[in-house]
């Protein structure tokens, strides 16, 4: 500080990473990993300068630290100024009741059963299976953040996830399907998987889509069904309501604070603090405590996630959502647990509202530019005639953007719930939720065969 810097944060952190996986009848990988480091940064003006080390000598932060101010042209020794570091903080020990989760949480021996157990059920369960998988994945991490504003906070984090997948193959005919679950702070989770639900829910929607004709493309009113339904809303829409979208210009809500960007039937929230969600929380990786964000309510845009550098730089309030993959990147302001509210119809009201449309069940994987043009491929759909669910169909992908996708959302039903994901941005690669209830779209850009 006294070398002119306005802050200084530095990030610490442990991890232990364990990944399995199971194909067919035997385990074919077995992958660890263990990390420890630090990141620091220094704040100067509008500014920051940020370096990541594994030397957590003090003569290695030291180093790092010089870099830092380096890169702001200030000098660790060159005193430009007295004063402005008060200390810290009392701790804030948001791991102090977790300290045993790595302990309780399955071992190898465990794992592989678990895995093993699941293969073989879908042997059972499933025909024309050519492949047959189970994943897991355990990562534990231990964070400290201390910053030059009294910010002083610990936390321990344990993620798990398991999954299933198939490709179903009957002679020109091909399906491939995945199912993945994850919790956060449960180290019984693996224990208390159902996995003979997993498998036969597997199974079978790999034997529906096997033989599902190709959907015919075109202009269409759409239902999307509930829990990872919600990826697109995460990538399409909620990605442009974060403070990092609005540094960089890429996002055309930037000035809509207090205007309609959605329909009146969509209210969209962002927040940390759902029991064992795969994103939720205790505090962020800038030691701020979780909160619940209400970005956008009955379609009006009432705000956007921020950081520490989102606030300094667009003056929109920090909520908790500073965010990183580990020490080796600075955080940016990033989801957590993102999904729309639930609506007052029923699944059965959506569909029947629908002369000729398509029901998405399943999506599957898809890309989105830097201004919300999206593009998802549907896993499992089918037709929807005369207000009834018709045949399956295979091949269909959803294209749009956010923008005139969002006011077209004009049904919500009741039945909200959430799936476990991975999301990619300029902090790395972290744990989310995304999630809705079934909604409808009156009208969206189909591609099929």
């Amino acid at each position: 500080m006294r070398a002119g810097a306005d802050l200084v944060e530095v990030f610490l952190e442990r991890t232990d990473h364990l990944g399995v996986l199971a194909e067919q009848e035997r385990i074919t990988s077995v992958s660890p990993s263990f990390g420890m480091g630090a990141g620091i940064r220094v704040f100067l003006g509008h500014r920051d300068g940020f370096v990541s080390t594994n030397d957590l000598s003090e003569s290695g932060l030291v180093q790092a630290l010089d870099q830092a101010l380096a890169m702001l042209e200030l000098e660790h020794n060159g005193l430009q100024r007295e004063g402005g570091f008060q200390g810290l903080h009392q701790l804030k020990d948001f791991g102090a009741k977790k300290d045993g989760w790595l302990a309780q949480s399955p071992e190898l021996a465990e794992i592989t059963q678990r895995l093993l157990e699941g293969t073989a059920r879908l042997d059972q369960l499933g025909e024309h299976l050519d492949v047959r998988r189970g994943s897991f994945s355990r990562d534990w991490q231990e964070v400290l953040v201390a910053a030059s504003d009294g910010t002083y906070a610990r936390d321990i984090r344990l993620h798990q996830s398991s999954g299933l997948s198939v490709l179903a193959a009957d002679g020109e005919h091909r399906a491939s399907i995945a199912r993945r679950f994850g919790s956060s702070d449960r180290p019984d989770d693996l224990r208390e998987w159902d996995v003979d639900a997993a498998a036969n829910e597997v199974c079978s929607s790999a034997a529906t889509m096997l033989h599902a004709d190709y959907v015919d493309g075109g202009q269409m009113p759409v239902v999307l069904a509930n829990r990872f339904g919600g990826v697109i809303f995460h990538e399409a829409c909620g990605h442009l309501l974060e403070t990092t979208q609005v540094e960089r210009g890429t996002t055309p809500f930037a000035d809509q604070v207090g205007k309609t960007i959605a329909h009146p039937a969509v209210t969209a929230i962002d927040e940390g603090l759902s029991t064992g969600a795969f994103g939720s929380l205790s505090m962020d990786d800038e030691g701020m405590e979780s909160q619940k964000t209400v970005l956008i309510e009955n379609g009006v845009l009432k705000g956007f996630l921020s950081d520490r550098a989102g606030e300094l730089r667009t003056g929109h309030p920090r909520t908790g959502s500073g965010r990183r993959q580990n020490h080796g990147f600075a955080a940016a302001s990033r989801m957590r647990n993102t999904y729309i509210a639930a609506g007052p119809h029923s699944t059965d009201e959506l569909i029947q509202s629908v002369d000729r449309g398509l029901y998405c069940k399943s999506m599957g994987g898809g890309s989105v530019g830097p201004t919300g043009q999206f593009n998802f491929s549907v896993e499992e759909g089918y037709i929807i005639e005369n207000g009834q669910l018709g045949r399956p169909v295979k091949g269909a992908t959803l294209i749009g953007e956010a923008k005139e996708v969002m006011p077209r959302i004009s049904m919500c039903a009741n039945d909200l719930d959430l799936a476990a994901g991975y999301c990619g941005s300029v902090s790395g690669s972290i744990f989310v939720t995304v999630g809705q209830p079934h909604i409808k779209v009156d009208s969206i850009t189909v591609g099929g065969r």
